[in-house]
């Protein structure tokens, strides 16, 4: 039945190009903001997923720059241990040198003087980002004597937790400014037969003299040097260790962050190859549905013409 109050035809054609239009919409936004989950509304429980990994990522990125900021830092503790290490040995020489009967203690301490000073300034130097961890002082409020580099976050059903890297600087530390004289350095020893109260930063053999009890001082304050060199080298090592692992594990959030951003993008980004050919369809469709409207609509016309 034809009527001119109620086109079937032409109605039928309008939901069908509306639903058309709304595709190509959709298509068209897919195609100009890269995405196939923009919001919610177009996969809520992909759209949910991908907000939580994008921010973890973003968590990811500041563990990946406290990581470079933890490299530094240790890397600036472990160069000026090495140097340290270098002029504590050059202090060992000048003190065997010193065993020598008849040689004059007094200009051999010259340069150890010299060789102290360069300790000093070595440790004080060894600042990155207001961390010193070669000259500390332990009395200081809010003193810790482990460090902590911030090396992963990680999300569980309870919630968050940042993991670690500890490095113990009480057993690295070349001076402690609090009195108790436990670093490196300054940790204090005796001489047996003068009784004098020494360390590497201190020690002094001007006064010492040929004789036995003095040459038995000296081969003791040799003897002292020594283990502390073997401590700095030991501290050296555990730095080295940690400055690897602090490495190793910046390569890893590097690559763990890539690896979220690909499994994301698999879930929310739009495949331009076929929204491309979506595209050229729904506008054929379109381009038809218009038509095909234009055709219902011109049923009404038709109706009229019987009636001349």
């Amino acid at each position: 039945m034809s009527s001119i109050r109620t086109n079937a035809a032409a109605m039928t054609a309008l939901q069908s190009l509306t639903q058309t239009n709304k595709a190509l919409e959709k298509t068209q936004n897919h195609i100009s903001t890269g995405y196939r989950v923009g919001t919610a509304a177009d996969n809520a429980a992909y759209w949910s997923i991908a907000t939580t990994m994008r921010s973890d990522n973003k968590a990811l990125s500041a563990v990946k720059d406290a990581l470079g900021l933890g490299a530094a830092t240790v890397d600036v503790a472990y160069t000026a241990l090495e140097k340290s290490i270098e002029v504590v040995g050059e202090i060992k020489a000048k003190l065997v040198a010193a065993r020598e009967p008849g040689v004059d203690r007094s200009a051999i301490q010259a340069e150890i003087d010299e060789l102290q000073n360069q300790l000093k300034s070595i440790a004080e130097s060894a600042t990155f980002s207001e961390e010193n961890w070669l000259s500390v002082d332990s009395s200081a409020s809010g003193y810790n004597g482990t460090k902590t580099v911030v090396a992963s976050f990680t999300r569980t059903s309870t919630g968050v937790k940042i993991q670690t890297i500890s490095i113990n600087i009480d057993n690295i530390k070349l001076y402690d400014a609090s009195g108790t004289a436990d670093g490196i350095l300054d940790d204090e020893d005796t001489t047996s037969n003068g009784g004098v109260t020494y360390s590497v930063a201190t020690l002094d053999i001007s006064s010492l003299t040929d004789s036995s009890a003095d040459l038995q001082d000296l081969e003791q304050i040799i003897g002292w040097v020594d283990s502390k060199l073997d401590s700095m080298t030991t501290a050296a090592s555990n730095l080295g260790a940690a400055k690897q692992r602090i490495d190793l594990q910046k390569d890893f959030v590097s690559s763990l962050m890539d690896s979220i951003t690909r499994g994301v993008s698999q879930l929310v980004d739009a495949d331009m190859n076929a929204e491309s050919t979506r595209l050229q369809a729904l506008q054929v469709q379109q381009q038809l549905g218009v038509q095909a409207l234009s055709i219902a609509n011109s049923t009404s016309q038709t109706i009229l013409s019987l009636f001349r």
